[in-house]
């Protein structure tokens, strides 16, 4: 077979948020099957000196830095490369739409990463769906939109994974219910007052997954979990009621489908996100791997207990969020996103997040059926008085 037909099976990839935790762990899958995938585009915010090393290997395209000051130095650090440059989150925007691009996986964190789905959905592309926040957001115009275009959101969060792959072969029969684990993160079992006592570097040590600094919050405070919820939610197509959230430890079971017959199926392995990427990635065939197989014995015990929504408001925040719909995922969001940037920068503490967060839910207008205008209006409002509501230095437990 000759080189160009080669390359012209393989999937072509762009990858939006390249130098963030997913960013890093889908090159690393990339490069382990060079034979069935290439890279197209890839963006990141203000990591210039990564992206040029990932530029460098694995030649793209296109590149796009979306922080305008740091484009300058970006291009010049690769002028020896065939590689084009852009700068702003609008490129972003405009070159996922670029013919040869397959797959647009979106792994920008928070809600940056809502307009260059919508403009990867319009333009058609396969989106592997890392940021569940585009989802908390606009969940419903984001599925209707794919729904229009004919576009699969394929899920890379490993519980919404899990459920898609347990969804495999059964897509003509109802959901029951689904159970998404959590791991409990790394203060599972505390009181409310040792949470109070809650330090960053407590906070950003993950006892079972490697992260970014986001996400990592927002799994000690359990909001990821709540988030996980409400993309559940617009992902399969689901009731509040029917979603379920059990801890789990051990982080083996990766989440469970219950069907109405009451079988149910739970998709396990070791806790590593390669593995959901390239499920992803690759989807609808399973592509072989070296990674570390699971053995029972290393696990004699796996254990399940309910969550503790007392020390935990946030998954309870999030759930009244999902069940009110409107523009409430969206300030819940928001108000949370600020508030974790507030606390790793040390301006708050641990205990305070979900205050905030709730002082937000009651403050902003609610919607009842935002359009996508109303959304990015109300994202913008919530972050403003969020940040209006830190500078006054409130005690927010």
């Amino acid at each position: 077979m000759s080189t160009h037909s080669q390359s012209a099976l393989k999937k072509r990839i762009a990858i939006l948020g390249s130098t963030g935790s997913i960013g890093r762990q889908a090159l690393e899958v990339i490069a382990a099957h060079a034979d069935a995938f290439e890279v197209d585009l890839l963006t990141a915010n203000g990591n210039i000196e990564l992206l040029e090393q990932q530029v460098r290997q694995f030649t793209p395209a296109t590149a796009v830095v979306t922080d305008k000051e740091k484009y300058k130095t970006f291009k010049e650090n690769i002028a020896d490369l065939p590689v084009k440059v852009f700068s702003g989150i609008e490129s972003a925007e405009q070159a996922v739409q670029s013919d040869s691009i397959d797959i647009v996986l979106t792994a920008m964190v928070g809600y940056a990463g809502l307009l260059p789905t919508i403009a990867a959905i319009k333009s058609k592309k396969t989106i592997a769906l890392a940021n569940k926040e585009t989802l908390v957001v606009a969940g419903k115009i984001i599925t209707s939109l794919a729904d229009d275009n004919g576009v699969r959101i394929y899920p890379v969060d490993s519980e919404h994974s899990a459920i898609f792959q347990c969804l495999a072969g059964e897509f003509h029969n109802p959901i029951e219910k689904i159970y998404l684990t959590a791991s409990g993160g790394p203060f599972r079992g505390k009181s409310k007052k040792e949470l109070e006592q809650v330090t960053l570097a407590q906070a950003l040590k993950h006892p079972n997954w490697s992260m970014g600094a986001k996400i990592t919050v927002d799994s000690a405070t359990m909001m990821n979990k709540g988030l996980e919820m409400i993309e559940a939610k617009w992902l399969f197509g689901l009731q509040p009621e029917q979603i379920d959230v059990i801890v789990h430890p051990q982080s083996i079971i990766h989440s469970v489908v219950q069907f109405t017959d009451g079988s149910m199926k739970a998709q396990m392995g070791l806790p590593d996100m390669k593995l959901p990427i390239l499920y992803a990635l690759s989807f609808p065939h399973r592509l072989k791997t070296d990674f570390k197989r699971f053995c029972f014995l290393d696990y004699p015990q796996l254990t399940f207990e309910k969550p503790d929504t007392e020390v935990f408001p946030a998954l309870h925040l999030a759930e009244e969020a999902m069940k009110k719909d409107g523009n409430m995922p969206c300030i819940l969001n928001a108000a949370n996103e600020v508030a974790v940037a507030a606390f790793l920068k040390e301006k708050i503490s641990f205990f305070q997040i979900p205050g905030i967060t709730e002082q937000l839910m009651s403050k902003i207008t609610y919607i009842e059926k935002p359009s996508l205008e109303d959304l990015i209006a109300t994202d913008k409002e919530t972050r403003m008085q969020t940040e209006l509501l830190l500078t006054k230095k409130i005690n927010f437990a």
